[in-house]
């Protein structure tokens, strides 16, 4: 009682799964979407335009086309997402999209590099967040920078654990800030230069063209995509809202459509704007400082701000700035066990990364993600240096697989009527888009693979033939399951119509059976073998999980029922055929344990004398692969009925 009161301080009371009230207190509005979804893609603008105006080297005059074509890839992504929204409105984003449209490979591989990608994205996003904290402080506190990166993540992990919504509202008023003061500071800082604005396109034509006649048009160009595509980092996180589409608001559609449009129109004018600020303020690097801080310094001290004045506004600024990359990281804790939970539910993964914490939140998820940011954290010591090389390729591979899935679905589907109408648009838009996200990656892993771009490569690749290592082991498990199944496939039922009435004083036998009618019958078959005519009572009990893929519809809900209350029906039947009075119990929570002990506890209230059994999958060369995969919840059943004074029998069903 002492612990679950402790675990109700820190993470908060339990949620009923199965209430709708639940459903709408848990689901994200368009607005708070945006906060949580669309800070990974917002807080980009920190790095992503200074990397791309960096790039261009000497030739600035060629940010004005830099700062036009990241507002419009902005736009072409986030439209083509729409149509993974529609199409996949039950979440999953860029695997669904890539599993459903292009096959299981495709979908395992952007899988694999959207996990990678969203632990990169907590670690980078702290350790900036960080940096641009400690930028404040002075020299002699930067020993304390790594430490303090480290208990940001904890601190993250924490709120994610009491609940996504809880973690959004508290860093809302960070969110807010950022874009309130960016938008003040790009807005006045485009209009301040107004009289300007109008030769700004013709000087602008007038350089390239001077520009291409001393070096040519192919060189010009290749400035140009460089830049472009170096400044890839901008577009991060556009694809975090059709990875989470079940967490929103319904209609669900409408919602994502509208938290998509939300963070396109934010971070087109955020990237844009600063890309165009650093062109009209002749912005140039200055040692120990981004070139947000310089540009920002320059466009306050216009508006009036001297002295301490500056001093203290520029801190306000850049320490919203900060507090956004804090906010980003949240993302990863949204986005990642989301993906990490849509791969468990296809056997990727294991399967304990499906299950809900009685705060309804992926918990394993969380901690998985959290833990191994930590790791990563403290392997490069926190350089924004070395985890931007690491985090710049993945993201451009999820985009790439999902855009040509949308392509290929167009293409195939362009003859049905409820496509027939618009699909030359969609296929286009889609063809753009894919156009745009694979030149990117091209680019970003020939330029960066020697500088950590191998490490992203080869860490993916490991995690994909973990994958594949997982996969294969569930499905033999499952067929050596069925292989038990078929044996009791012809297990005839008796004859007799009539069974005796239950009697709550009589021996009974309370089995916990699963979807397996194999376990459960040899289970029973079993105990009428050790105990002829002893048992007078047979009771079977099902506690079925409300794991994350459950919970994401109220079909699947609806489907999980029908399914446990099928199977409890045909072990009853079963037990009456032959005489034998029979009754069942079904229970659902997000811990199947703990609704298994609720479930036996009341059975033993009503029917004293009852001993329970239960079948367990028993691997003759058992090891830690076979711990982690199967959650054992038969084993710490029985040791909390063994300390309640309870008993429970387990009954091996051995596995080669």
């Amino acid at each position: 009682m002492k612990a679950t009161s402790w675990r109700e301080r820190l993470l908060g009371k339990a949620r009923d799964p199965l209430s709708p009230d639940t459903r709408h207190s848990l689901a994200l509005a368009a607005f708070l979407a945006w906060v949580g979804l669309g800070a990974d893609g917002l807080s980009s603008s920190s790095y992503g335009p200074e990397e791309a105006f960096r790039a261009l080297g000497t030739h600035t005059h060629l940010a004005l086309f830099l700062a036009i074509a990241t507002a419009i890839t902005v736009f072409v992504v986030a439209l083509a997402y729409n149509q993974v929204i529609e199409l996949f409105p039950t979440g999953g984003g860029g695997y669904r999209v890539s599993t459903a449209l292009l096959g299981p490979t495709a979908g395992l591989v952007s899988g694999s590099a959207l996990i990678v990608d969203y632990v990169l994205t907590i670690a980078i996003s702290v350790a900036s967040g960080t940096d641009a904290l400690f930028s404040l402080l002075p020299a002699s506190w930067q020993t304390f920078k790594l430490w303090t990166a480290c208990v940001m993540v904890l601190l993250l992990i924490w709120l994610n654990l009491r609940g996504a919504k809880e973690s959004i509202k508290v860093l809302l008023p960070i969110f807010a800030g950022f874009v309130v003061t960016h938008a003040v500071l790009i807005a006045w800082g485009i209009f301040a230069h107004a009289e300007g604005l109008p030769l700004l396109i013709p000087d602008t034509i007038r350089e390239v063209r001077e520009f291409s006649q001393e070096a040519g048009w192919f060189f010009v160009l290749a400035v140009f995509l460089k830049a472009y595509s170096l400044g890839g980092g901008t577009y991060t996180g556009i694809e975090a809202v059709s990875n989470n589409v079940d967490r929103l608001a319904e209609p669900v559609v409408h919602t994502g459509k509208a938290t998509m449009l939300l963070m396109a129109i934010s971070l087109a004018f955020t990237a844009g704007g600063i890309i165009l600020l650093y062109l009209l303020w002749n912005a140039t690097p200055v040692e120990g400082q981004t070139l947000n801080a310089v540009v920002f310094g320059n466009v306050l001290g216009e508006m009036g701000f001297g002295g301490g004045n500056l001093v203290v506004a520029l801190t306000v600024v850049l320490a919203f700035e900060a507090g956004l990359l804090f906010v980003a990281a949240n993302t990863g804790f949204l986005g990642g066990p989301s993906v990490l939970s849509n791969m468990a539910s296809d056997s990727w993964m294991p399967h304990r990364f499906r299950y809900l914490s009685n705060r309804l939140v992926t918990e394993n998820g969380i901690l998985l993600m959290g833990i191994s940011a930590f790791a990563i954290l403290l392997l490069t010591g926190g350089k924004v240096s070395v985890l931007v090389v690491l985090y710049s390729i993945n993201v451009f591979l999820t985009f790439t697989l999902s855009l040509a899935g949308l392509s290929l679905f167009w293409i195939r589907n362009r003859h049905k009527p409820l496509h027939k109408k618009h699909w030359r648009q969609r296929l286009a838009l889609s063809l753009v888009a894919v156009t745009i996200t694979s030149s990117i990656l091209v680019v970003t892993i020939v330029e960066k693979f020697f500088e950590g771009g191998w490490a992203t490569l080869l860490i993916t690749s490991v995690l994909i033939f973990i994958c594949l290592g997982i996969r294969a082991h569930y499905r033999e498990t499952r067929r050596r399951i069925a292989a038990i199944d078929d044996i009791f496939a012809d297990q005839s039922f008796g004859s007799d119509c009539s069974p005796p009435a239950l009697d709550p004083y009589a021996p009974t036998a309370a089995f916990l059976v699963g979807s397996s009618r194999g376990g459960g019958l040899h289970a029973l078959l079993w105990v009428q073998r050790m105990f002829p005519d002893h048992f007078k009572n047979f009771i079977f009990i099902n506690a079925r999980t409300v794991d994350a893929q459950v919970y994401g519809g109220p079909e699947a809900m609806e489907a999980m029922k029908l399914q446990a209350t099928t199977s409890l029906k045909f072990f009853e039947r079963f037990c009456n055929s032959y005489g034998m009075a029979a009754t069942s119990r079904l229970g659902f929570g997000t811990d199947a344990v703990q609704t298994l002990e609720k479930q036996i506890t009341e059975v033993l209230q009503e029917y004293p004398n009852t001993i329970v059994f239960a079948s367990k999958l028993v691997f003759k060369r058992e090891n830690f692969v076979t711990r982690l995969l199967h959650n054992q919840a038969i084993n710490s059943l029985q040791r909390r009925m063994h300390v309640n004074g309870q008993q429970l029998m387990v009954l091996p069903m051995l596995i080669d």
